[in-house]
């Protein structure tokens, strides 16, 4: 384990990595895990994952578990880089893939965060923890909580997919529900994590959840052989994904495994709750609360990221930038993958589509580069985006062509 310690990016303040830390003690903010690059560099060879596990666990080397028999496993995969043939047809583009995170244990790329958050949650000997979420986190990090024997406190809004309610409820989690947004849903835990000490697992509240996201950068690296892609674009609420992803890629760098330029970071937000697009459009170092924020893209309905300047740090470091799509676009956009390419992503995912066309058709995407979609979770668990309407045959009756359809 190549871990060195953990740090304040905005203070420089560093801390014990053997301890449990939360926050930054002097400035409040997010801690990030440093590892000791030099020493990785010299031990770890791209020649050595050809005989590893197809799992996020076989980049160890750059990931913060120290004895392996503390890793917590419900069968990461390695999530397919799908080639969008026919939608680059429709859309005038040449290099058009999606990452499809649905594949993970949960249905979406939260367990990437879980699995080494609750790894590490274990190895520091924690009991409980509580969370605030919109769903798809309260569910992952309640699945490997129980694998873990770790108990799990979740607070999310009472309109969260019912799905996600119920993951965790079935695997054992204490949950609570509040008349309101995931902020309102921070409050009560930040209360209960005075009260009852527990460990808090909110969003970049510890330095895990980000070193499990950033595996999604790993992949990526490795699928296209080490050489990069053009653009990524991200969904984003809280935005650990990005801020992983940019972290990951400049890890990467530093021990010789990718050379050039990055690729273009893109924040994708929902039009009614886009704070990051607006602070991006104000050349802004951080975003201000979105008030009355609501859109079908549940997942990204986070009004105020505590990561935010980590997000637009990593966007303008990059050349990147952020961009809002409205509801009635991403449901389009939904529609027309899954009728085109027969992939049913999550709302969330399907306005990374509806944002490369529109910076495609602005010339910020250009034909021939290369651009990945990152799809967070699979349609499945989000069945109010879709209204099927089938027709009723009695039992003796046939299909007609020409009357039913």
């Amino acid at each position: 384990m190549y871990v060195s310690h953990l740090e304040c990016p905005k203070c420089n303040t560093k801390f014990n990595h053997k301890e449990l830390n939360q926050l930054c003690t002097s400035c409040q903010a997010p801690l990030l895990v440093r590892y000791d690059l030099k020493a990785v560099k010299e031990n770890f060879k791209k020649e050595s994952l050809s005989s590893r596990s197809f799992n996020l666990w076989r980049y160890k080397e750059l990931l913060p578990i120290e004895d392996e028999k503390n890793i917590v496993s419900l069968g990461e995969v390695i999530t397919p880089l799908i080639k969008l043939e026919k939608l680059e047809k429709k859309l005038g583009l040449k290099n058009l893939y999606l990452k499809d995170e649905g594949f993970n244990p949960g249905g979406s790329f939260k367990s990437r965060g879980a699995a080494v958050g609750i790894s590490k949650a274990k190895e520091l000997n924690v009991e409980a923890f509580a969370m605030p979420t919109n769903g798809n986190a309260g569910a992952a990090w309640s699945i490997y909580a129980a694998r873990a024997d770790i108990k799990a406190y979740i607070v999310m809004p009472e309109d969260a997919p019912t799905i996600t309610r119920n993951e965790c409820v079935v695997s054992g989690a204490e949950l609570f529900l509040v008349d309101g947004l995931i902020s309102d849903a921070g409050k009560i835990v930040a209360k209960a994590i005075n009260k009852y000490k527990f460990m808090d697992a909110s969003t970049l509240k510890e330095p895990y959840r980000i070193e499990g996201k950033k595996t999604l950068a790993f992949e990526i690296a490795e699928q296209f052989s080490w050489e990069l892609p053009d653009v990524i674009l991200y969904p984003t609420g809280g935005g650990v994904g990005l801020i992983g992803i940019y972290k990951a890629l400049l890890e990467l760098k530093e021990i010789g495994f990718i050379k050039g330029k990055l690729p273009r970071l893109v924040a994708v937000q929902a039009s009614n709750c886009a704070p990051i697009v607006k602070a991006f459009e104000e050349k802004k170092s951080e975003s201000k609360f979105w008030e009355n924020a609501n859109t079908i893209a549940f997942g990204i309905t986070v009004p105020k990221a505590i990561g935010d300047f980590l997000v637009l740090e990593a966007i303008y470091e990059t050349n990147g930038c952020a961009i809002a799509i409205s509801d009635e676009d991403i449901l389009k956009y939904q529609e027309l993958i899954a009728k085109e390419e027969g992939l049913f992503i999550c709302p969330e995912g399907a306005a990374t589509l509806a944002a490369t066309e529109e910076l495609y058709k602005n010339g910020w995407i250009k034909k021939d580069e290369k651009v990945v979609l990152l799809n967070t979770g699979s349609g499945l668990k989000y069945p109010n985006t879709v209204k099927s309407n089938p027709i009723i045959l009695k039992v003796d009756e046939e299909i007609n062509l020409e009357k039913d359809l």
